[in-house]
């Protein structure tokens, strides 16, 4: 008995299409070309777990979809290789980085490939590669070269920059000083989570709550010298290029409100010196000044500039905050308070963003015994210190309105600041009265109070006349605001891209300010070797410990200090899509001419998690790249698909109480410690894990199967190893094979939708897998023989109509990536082919055509045994032909007084007049009615006839 047996043939065709390189992407593409692109993933100790494969399956019935119907298919697959694990273990042990990332490359491949899916290995890559990270290098290099022209809306060439006429009198330092304020890539102080007791700087996913990740150690926010990228530029064009792409909506919208456009003002606060009123004072010079010079484009440092959406609540601004590392705390600090300012700092300084902003947390902060001079109608108002305001965020400073914001209310409530209602709420609002008492906050819209000549008039109004009056005066402008913020680039670790970057050195070796690129010619630069990679206790990169060769560069006779911050790892994701296309060109980052045929990514596939972070960087890099005439398209990816994430299996939970008796969910609650408790006893219960045996189904939920009323818990978790619920692939393609987990992955639900993981439906699938082996292969034989029942003779009209639906159903099902229904048909075709007692060659050979793409390895081996030599995935797809679909005769039931009594065959559009005749001639319905008579004759077309005898 020869059964389906894919431990045999799975690898068999695997190494098949290696040696023959099956799926190579074709030199040149044809009429329709379809690039289908895989997120590509990090290459972990652990290997891949069965959520892996979704994505990478869906892809690859597309592709394989896609070259059956005669396209030019790239469809290429690398790793994201630069990470922290592996820089974690080369700490502990002293083994290179690069030593274990590829160990763990070599794994995925054997995983990816034991899958079958058929990518292009001869394009694969990995960003640590050096010939790749030196076009990594270069795009850097681009980022460096580049400015951005707001009049154009499009990136420059430095070279190109204006240069003020003032700067140009100052000589040759001070036009490149210029010139580096404008570039894509700057450097600038910035925080970095530093550890004094590891030593080193911490990425921020290594930091939990304010502690390291490793060792739980206080994580201190400090400033370093690092790189940045200018995508605040492109924050407009990253917007309006949204509306053009094939993308979720849910998808855009998570973009469009990380980029966070808002329309407002700019206001400046005077720093007040003197009396507010006092005709001669420094204020009153202060605007006319600005009266006469306009609002400039730097503040200085006699004001505080806001950003705000609501200019027309600047009446009730009462007090402002500035955040912990605004630039002009030493300025505005009192020396009486220089002691509370420092040590609130540097508590703050051990909070990260989340905690700070976290709306639950009491508000907290410090006078620093400063006033501004509030420009709407030239109060004093305090400046208080708080870390609920982020330096990152809009200028780091803000006019505090409490009456119209919660956190702004909530701090003056904890600090007895006044609250001044500027807007009044609608009559009907039910905490009108609290509201104008100042006893709480209303941040809608509605009509001016309390504002001088602009009381009466609505929001929008105030808005527009306030913000023109003093844009008049100098003191404020219109202004649109991102929440976007400029890229911080740098990392503090060994292993990343180093940067290009030189610093010019004086005799003593301190830096004199001046930076170049690196040569082309002399890319890539590599990393150093190091004695070892643990911390060297300082707050700087460990590159910092290398040695002065490859430290110190002398060029042209001067001598330079090598950057030593190296690149984040999402700087290798920015672009390999555009290396998979021409991934051997020393010459170039890519041939223009590949460039133009294949871009741009016709699919792309991977998870939500990316929504914005990758996505947006890789499209702030490509219009760069556009913009300097490097890539022909405005944007990388046009369609996009998220798959949803497959979820560990159900697990079921139930409650006991002390005495060990089962407790129903429902009868459980959380106490103010947060303990389960029973609800009626106020006993403590206990989880307790419950065996898929233990439990039935009642309605939409589980009971105990030896207690119906009590009510179990069922849920799936996201696999993981610290929950013990990850399932391995390579186990699952040992029992099962490869292709009854691909079809499983796709059969599971919508390609989009979370699903949980049972593996008694990999066993579903696979026994549809040995249907179909036995449709076409006779097991009982001792040799592999093909069916008897397979024939040489053309279709039934019936087989013919489930053939050709069956076509139609799963190429266009395949277009729209519905795969789970596309299986579903597939397996009605085989249901009906394996009742029939002659299955035709013809029938069974475009079915497998259409079951390749899914089930790859067996529709090769099946293939072959029904006589061919070439390879199955070179097979063109069948269509389907309309008249085919068309029934020329349909069965239908005659029932007498509503039972069924015999069956008649007729045209699907007869009448209802000539079905109920048709049924009356019928020998069996004669012989059924014998001598009774007809008095009713009710039919429905293709449906049924019912006569009703007397």
């Amino acid at each position: 008995m020869v059964r389906y047996n894919p431990n045999e043939i799975e690898p068999r065709w695997q190494a098949y299409w290696d040696e023959h390189h099956t799926f190579a992407t074709p030199e040149k593409v044809g009429e329709k070309k379809r690039y289908v692109l895989d997120m590509f993933p990090y290459p972990s100790g652990d290997g891949l777990h069965v959520g892996h494969p979704e994505g990478y399956t869906a892809t690859d019935i597309v592709s394989r979809f896609a070259r059956a119907r005669g396209e030019s298919v790239l469809h290429p697959m690398g790793f994201d290789a630069f990470g922290l694990p592996a820089e974690e273990h080369a700490i502990k042990t002293g083994e290179h980085p690069r030593v274990q990332t590829q160990r763990n490359i070599d794994n995925f491949t054997r995983q990816l490939k034991m899958l079958g899916f058929s990518y292009d290995w001869d394009r694969v890559l990995a960003t640590t590669d050096e010939e790749y990270f030196r076009w990594t290098q270069w795009i850097f290099g681009v980022l460096y070269d580049t400015w951005f022209d707001h009049d154009q809306q499009k990136g420059r060439p430095i070279s190109e920059l204006p240069i003020p006429a003032e700067v140009t009198a100052e000589g040759e330092l001070a036009i490149e000083q210029y010139r580096d304020s404008k570039r894509l890539a700057y450097l600038d102080d910035a925080l970095v989570n530093w550890c004094p007791k590891l030593g080193t700087v911490l990425a921020n996913e290594e930091v939990v709550d304010g502690k390291s990740e490793v060792g739980g150690h206080p994580v201190k926010r400090i400033p370093l010298r690092q790189w940045m990228l200018r995508i605040t530029d492109y924050a407009e064009r990253l917007l309006d290029g949204l509306d053009d792409l094939d993308w979720p909506t849910g998808i855009k919208k998570l973009q469009s409100d990380w980029i966070g456009r808002s329309t407002g003002g700019e206001v400046d606060f005077y720093l007040q010196r003197g009396a507010a009123g006092d005709d001669t004072g420094p204020f009153v010079a202060f605007k006319r000044a600005r009266e006469s010079e306009g609002f400039p484009a730097d503040p200085g440092k006699d004001c505080l500039r806001v950003y705000t959406t609501r200019p027309d609540t600047l009446f009730g601004a009462t007090y402002m905050v500035v955040a912990p590392e605004h630039p002009l705390i030493d300025v505005l600090v009192k020396p009486e308070q220089k002691d509370e300012v420092d040590a609130y700092r540097e508590k703050a300084s051990f909070k990260s963003d989340r905690e700070r902003t976290d709306g639950d947390r009491a508000k907290t902060g410090v006078f620093t015994g400063s006033y501004a001079i509030n420009p709407a109608d030239g109060r004093s108002i305090p400046i208080w210190v708080a870390d609920y305001v982020l330096a990152g965020y809009g200028t780091g400073a803000i006019m505090a309105v409490p009456a119209h914001d919660e956190r702004d209310f909530e701090f003056a409530v904890a600090f007895d600041l006044p609250v001044i209602p500027v807007v009044d709420p609608p009559a009907d609002h039910k905490q009108r009265e609290e509201i104008l008492a100042g006893k709480a906050c209303f941040a809608a819209e509605g009509v001016a109070i309390n504002s001088g000549e602009y009381d009466g008039k609505t929001t929008a109004e105030v808005k527009a006349a306030l913000t023109a009056e003093l844009a008049k005066q100098g003191l404020a402008c219109e202004a649109v605001n991102y929440k976007l913020r400029d890229w911080l680039f740098s990392r503090q670790r060994f292993w990343g891209e180093p940067f290009p970057v030189l610093h010019e050195i004086d005799a003593d070796g301190n830096a004199t300010g001046v930076r170049r690129l690196v040569p082309d010619d002399q890319l890539p630069v590599t990393l150093p070797e190091l004695a070892d990679f643990k911390p060297h206790g300082r707050p700087e990169p460990p590159l910092a410990k290398a040695d002065d060769d490859w430290l110190i560069v002398e060029l042209d006779g001067t001598r330079y200090r090598r950057e030593t911050n190296t690149m984040p790892q999402w700087a290798g994701s920015c672009w390999y899509y555009l290396r998979y296309i021409d991934p051997k060109n020393s010459d170039a980052l890519i041939d223009p001419q590949k460039e133009k045929d294949w871009m741009p990514v016709d699919l792309y596939v991977g998870g939500a998690e990316h929504a914005v972070l990758h996505l947006l960087y890789s499209r702030f890099w490509h219009k760069v790249l556009f913009d300097r005439g490097h890539v022909t398209c405005p944007e990388p990816f046009g369609k996009l698909v998220n798959q949803g994430m497959i979820l560990g299996e159900v697990e079921f939970t139930s409650f006991v109480d002390p005495s060990g008796k089962h407790v129903s969910t429902k009868d459980v609650k959380k106490d103010a410690e947060g303990n389960r408790v029973h609800k009626a006893t106020g006993e403590q219960v206990e989880i307790v894990s419950l065996t898929e045996e233990q439990v039935v189904k009642k309605g939409e939920g589980f009971v105990l199967a030896s207690d119906a009323s009590i009510k179990v818990d069922s849920r799936a978790f996201k696999m993981s190893k610290s929950r013990g619920n990850v399932v391995n692939p390579d186990s699952v393609v040992r029992d099962y094979g490869a292709d009854s987990l691909r079809l499983y992955e796709m059969f599971m639900g919508p390609l989009e939708a979370t699903k949980p993981w049972a593996m008694n439906g990999v066993g579903g699938v696979r026994s549809f897998l040995d249907r179909v082996w036995r449709m076409i292969i006779d097991e009982p034989e001792d040799e592999l023989k093909v069916s008897d029942a397979v024939v040489d003779t053309a279709c039934d009209e019936e087989q013919l109509r489930v053939l050709h639906q069956t076509i139609r159903k799963v190429t266009e099902d395949n277009e729209a990536m519905s795969f789970n229904t596309a299986i579903a048909k597939m397996m009605e075709f085989t249901n009906h082919f394996t009742r029939c007692e002659t299955r035709p060659r013809e029938a069974m050979e475009s079915f497998l055509i259409l079951l390749a793409p899914y089930a790859p390895h067996m529709c090769e081996e099946l293939w072959k045994h029904l006589g061919h030599n070439e390879s199955i995935s070179l097979q063109p797809w069948p269509k389907w032909d309309e008249a085919a679909l068309v029934q020329s005769s349909i069965e239908i039931p005659v029932q007498i007084n509503g039972k069924v009594k015999a069956k008649i065959s007729l045209s699907p559009d007869a009448k209802p007049n000539e079905m109920g005749e048709a049924a009356l001639a019928d020998p069996a319905v004669q012989n059924a009615i014998g001598d009774k008579k007809v008095v009713k004759t009710i039919a429905v077309p293709g449906r049924m006839v019912n006569l009703v005898v007397k």
